[in-house]
């Protein structure tokens, strides 16, 4: 069915804008009076010009996690009061404030409405809507109970957030600090100490080796600057080309293991990912061999992406998970024993979520430990470099005072 986009008068006499769906312009301007919407004009969506729109405008109409979560939510409570799911689909399109969601929602609708299952009509749109998100609604279709399904994805989306939102958070005023400070340095450099130090490049004497260095410094960040910031620029780029290849990636991952404290984190991040997701699948009517295929991208690291991808090859020989993994020196050893109980009690589900659960909260405790250590060593970072532009400074100046005397 045609999407039509629309520009029209409310009750109040204001202006609104938005999508809808019918037969022609005829029925969409029939149906916009028949709640009280007067329309200004309206002209068909072209698919294509839309989909180069959304090209052009990626960063501003990428669609978050926060924004999923929260449609899912809606959409779970509305098939809950018995709506039908395209009745429910219609009813949240003029809630739904980003127009290049609005304009995906009213697809989905479309699809279904021409005889897709949700899950196929979900799987258009690969970079919206997650292989979790679409084998656990293809799960609730198959077993008719997508309204339960729908209120754990929104679950998983919002946890996934809450644990991003944290680590931000917990991270932002220790990289403010870090740019400030920066910042501060540079305008330090190349703006004050040149006009102070030109007075002892002028009198033609032995500088201070802490004073040459200074100078030295100075100059080359004053006549250079711009030549860094593209070396810089340039690096994140590469670094960014280089991630795409496979090995180069392997060994990022494995070296952000290997750092003390970090390497510790991002192995819970992981873990609590990988077996949230999982006992949520289980519980939803996923096969484990499947569960295991979709969980192998949520890791965010390649190193334990590619255990699990060994353990579930073990699992299809029939051996069990826990074991599987226990082989696997990047698993850490607290999980394993709990999916491990978890198998030899036949509550597999509920002790992969309680291991979750555990790493949630040892992550938290880390992130913490980590910001508070963070911020003295970047103040006492700067309390040394800004010591020793003092001294570089002083030194000088005390030698003069003592030829003068």
């Amino acid at each position: 069915m045609p999407v039509y986009e629309y520009t029209a008068l409310n009750k109040k006499g204001k202006t609104i804008s938005g999508l809808i769906d019918s037969e022609n312009i005829r029925t969409a301007k029939t149906k916009l009076r028949s709640t009280a919407i007067y329309p200004i004009s309206i002209t068909e969506v072209d698919e294509q010009i839309d989909k180069y729109k959304q090209s052009l405008t990626f960063f501003q109409s990428k669609i978050r996690i926060s924004e999923i979560s929260m449609m899912t939510r809606q959409l779970a409570t509305l098939i809950s009061a018995g709506f039908p799911l395209t009745t429910a689909l219609n009813t949240m399109l003029p809630q739904t404030k980003k127009e290049s969601f609005k304009r995906v929602l009213s697809r989905i609708k479309d699809s279904i409405e021409e005889g897709s299952s949700f899950a196929e009509a979900l799987a258009k749109y690969p970079s919206i809507f997650s292989n979790i998100y679409l084998n656990m609604v293809r799960a609730g279709e198959a077993s008719g109970t997508l309204e339960i399904v729908l209120e754990r994805l929104a679950d998983i989306s919002e946890k996934q957030h809450h644990l991003n939102s944290k680590i931000k958070s917990a991270m932002a005023y220790p990289i403010l600090m870090t740019f400030v400070g920066a910042g501060v340095l540079f305008f330090l450099l190349t703006v004050i100490v040149p006009n102070i130090t030109s007075i002892f490049v002028e009198m033609n004497q032995a500088l201070p080796l802490t004073t040459q260095i200074l100078i030295s410094t100075s100059s080359f960040l004053r006549k250079w600057w711009l030549l860094i910031l593209v070396l810089i620029l340039l690096m994140v780029i590469l670094y960014k080309i280089a991630k795409k290849n496979l090995s180069f990636q392997l060994s990022v991952d494995r070296f952000i293991l290997r750092i003390p404290v970090v390497g510790d984190l991002v192995q819970k991040i992981a873990v609590a990912r990988f077996t949230g997701t999982l006992g949520t699948l289980l519980e939803n009517g996923v096969s484990l061999l499947s569960a295991l295929e979709i969980v192998q991208n949520v890791t965010g690291n390649k190193i334990i992406e590619n255990a699990i991808i060994d353990a579930a090859k073990e699992v299809e020989r029939g051996n069990e998970l826990g074991s599987a993994l226990g082989r696997n020196k990047n698993f850490p050893y607290l999980a394993v024993q709990m999916i491990k109980i978890g198998e030899q009690s036949g509550s597999l589900e509920s002790m992969l979520k309680k291991t979750a659960t555990v790493y949630e909260n040892e992550i938290e405790t880390t992130i913490i430990g980590m910001t508070s250590l963070m911020e003295p060593i970047i103040i006492l970072i700067m309390a040394f470099v800004v010591g020793f532009i003092v001294l570089s400074i002083c030194l000088p100046i005390f030698e003069m005072n003592q030829l003068v005397k």
